[in-house]
């Protein structure tokens, strides 16, 4: 597998993994790769730093294990890591289809789900906000919704 720094049009930086150079020509010619920022198909190869290997043997891994901490100090998980830009690129596609096609109905959305699925309101698509222990009755009643990250808009 080959690492590419790409590129688009609009000048957005990501990264991909192909089979060989051949794989990323065609994929690109063929209009099968788009930025996960803006969905442009015009990418190319980004320059990279080659990677090399020194011949030099990692550090060895110290061996006397780090002391656990005493009850009165608060250990802080690290902080997760950053969302790839593609998962972020996606996840803003699916809110914007969401936000075009479906009605918000907010805190309601148990109330209403419940209400389409008995037929006492209309079939439509909707979405809003539950408890998870709405969500959980919803899903214990035969009601299917899901549950989407929800995150800013790409033009906020």
């Amino acid at each position: 597998m080959i690492h590419y720094n790409l590129r688009c049009s609009n000048g957005h930086s990501f990264d991909g993994w192909f089979r060989s150079s051949a794989a990323f020509d065609q994929q690109a010619s063929a209009g099968l790769l788009d930025c996960p920022v803006c969905a442009t198909t015009k990418v190319t190869r980004a320059l990279m730093a080659p990677r090399l290997s020194s011949g030099a043997k990692a550090p060895p891994e110290p061996s006397a294990r780090p002391e656990k901490p005493s009850q009165d100090v608060a250990v802080t998980p690290p902080p997760p890591p950053p969302m790839p830009d593609q998962v972020r690129a996606v996840l803003q596609r699916i809110r914007a289809e969401v936000e075009q096609k479906c009605e918000y109905v907010g805190p309601r959305f148990a109330e209403e789900a419940r209400a389409i699925h008995t037929g006492a309101q209309p079939p439509r698509a909707i979405y809003g906000e539950t408890t998870p222990d709405q969500a959980e009755a919803l899903a214990e009643d035969g009601i299917d919704v899901a549950r989407i990250p929800w995150i800013p808009r790409a033009d906020s």
